[in-house]
């Protein structure tokens, strides 16, 4: 029987820990790398990328704005896809990486299939 599977979107979050020595910080990121190769071996995730630091918000009337954004405990350091069968699945396959020791943290999201529309409910839809 063919078990039906979904792509979540991985965000990583946070900042290493500051009471941790760079060398610690480096076998996280170290063992992170063999983690995520077996993965995407194994077909249960799609790589990403890691995101360079700044940018810029761009808004209504063209105002464009400096960033990074929000608080550091907020930050956005990269993304990569997950391929499971559900959230929770995905949440599981999330929690065996190395880098949660080191103060990262991962928001991992549902993509969902159906196109924008202002008549359905969605994560941009105001509460009224």
């Amino acid at each position: 029987m063919a078990t039906h599977t979904s792509e979540f979107l991985v965000i990583s979050r946070g900042k290493w820990d500051a009471h941790l020595p760079s060398e610690q910080i480096q076998l996280a990121i170290d063992a992170f790398y063999v983690w995520l190769d077996r993965l995407v071996t194994d077909g249960k995730v799609k790589r990403g990328q890691r995101l360079g630091t700044g940018g810029k918000t761009v808004a209504r009337n063209h105002v464009v704005t400096d960033g990074p954004f929000g608080e550091a405990k907020e930050l956005v350091g990269g993304y990569w896809f997950v391929v499971a069968g559900s959230l929770e699945e995905a949440a599981e396959i999330l929690s065996t990486s190395p880098c949660l020791a080191c103060g990262l943290f991962y928001e991992v999201r549902p993509i969902a299939a159906e196109p924008a529309s202002a008549f359905v409910v969605t994560n941009e839809t105001p509460a009224r």
